[in-house]
């Protein structure tokens, strides 16, 4: 008996301290005595909620004793609407004392807001108090004497609460920048003038107001370094040349082989023409027989035509070989 009575009372307390575990789970004691000497009214029933609704109870009261420390006037009902919507409630309450210490005006439904829409609403904050500087790659943009500018500028920026939600990023306000410097160096006429005045640049772009529709506010911009790149007009010039250089040579082209199919035309021609001579000459021995067999043409008026064609034909060959004596002779003359 004393055996199992033993037994027992272990089970007994074993069983106690489970319960005792549980009862701890469910209804937070140790959290409720910090909520309430730190006066913050807490219920139990409250906390046991909170177990049920599966939002734990020490994220909730930490981050209310926190604001109210800090002076904020906040409900559990609040920040458990934002932790159950999804939201970082440690991080808002981080955001609204800092906004509060720096009297920035920033809501508690704003930051809520804030931070549902994916952003980080402590960073927003202390990007407001403490500005940050962005860095914008390098912008090559050509002024109007052809010569090509590699600029970088340093963007400073604050964070603007009021357009955290819907507001365009870094992103934009780089694309814009870049936007800007390229704009301001085409205007110029010579790229001699950006170097010497390079805030032109920075006041140009400032004044265009850049940061409309963005969640920053620009404080400033500053042209970094300013390099000169590659003469993109003389390249563009030697380009355009080559370009004319090919068109002349295709025109060229066109006109020799016009030239050519000319030429072979008029030397077809000629074939053709001759064709039609030795046609005709063919003609000549029948003209004479049939004159012969008419009657129209004698023996003896035959004999004076050959007598004539053999006359006409000795004295082009004097003629020819006199031309040809002459042209030796002065040949020689020349080369003495």
């Amino acid at each position: 008996m004393d055996q199992s009575s033993s037994m027992f009372l272990l089970v007994i307390a074993f069983a106690g301290i489970i319960v005792l575990f549980i009862f701890l789970y469910f209804v937070p004691v140790g959290l409720w005595i910090t909520a309430l000497f730190s006066n913050v009214r807490v219920g139990l029933l409250e906390l046991v909620g909170m177990r049920f609704r599966k939002v734990p109870p020490g994220v909730i009261v930490n981050s209310l004793i926190t604001a109210t420390k800090a002076g904020l006037e906040l409900t559990t009902s609040d920040l458990e609407t934002h932790y159950l919507a999804g939201g970082n409630v440690p991080t808002v309450i981080r955001a609204l004392i800092s906004a509060d210490k720096a009297n920035i005006n920033l809501s508690f439904k704003q930051a809520t807001a804030i931070d549902l829409a994916g952003r980080d609403v402590f960073e927003a904050v202390q990007i407001s108090v403490n500005p940050k500087v962005i860095n914008t790659p390098n912008v090559a943009a050509v002024a109007a004497d052809g010569i090509q500018l590699v600029a970088k500028a340093r963007v400073t920026v604050r964070a603007n609460i009021a357009q955290l939600v819907g507001g365009a990023g870094e992103e934009t306000i780089l694309a814009r920048v870049g936007e800007g410097i390229v704009t301001s160096i085409g205007s110029a006429a010579t790229h001699k003038s950006v170097l010497e005045n390079p805030d032109k640049i920075s006041k140009l772009v400032l004044s265009r107001g850049l940061d409309a529709g963005t969640a920053f506010e620009i404080l400033s911009i500053d042209i970094a370094d300013i390099d000169v790149g590659a003469n993109i007009g003389a390249k563009l010039q030697i380009d355009q040349a080559s370009a004319d250089l090919k068109v002349a040579e295709a025109k060229a082209e066109e006109r020799r082989a016009m030239a050519v199919a000319l030429e072979q035309e008029m030397k077809a021609k000629n074939v053709e023409m001759r064709a039609k001579v030795i046609e005709a000459e063919a003609e000549v021995p029948r003209a004479l027989a049939e004159a012969f067999r008419n009657g129209t043409l004698g023996v003896m008026d035959y004999y004076r035509m050959e007598n004539i064609k053999s006359d006409t034909s000795m004295r082009e060959s004097i003629a020819s070989s006199d031309k040809d004596s002459k042209d030796s002779g002065s040949g020689k003359s020349e080369k003495k």
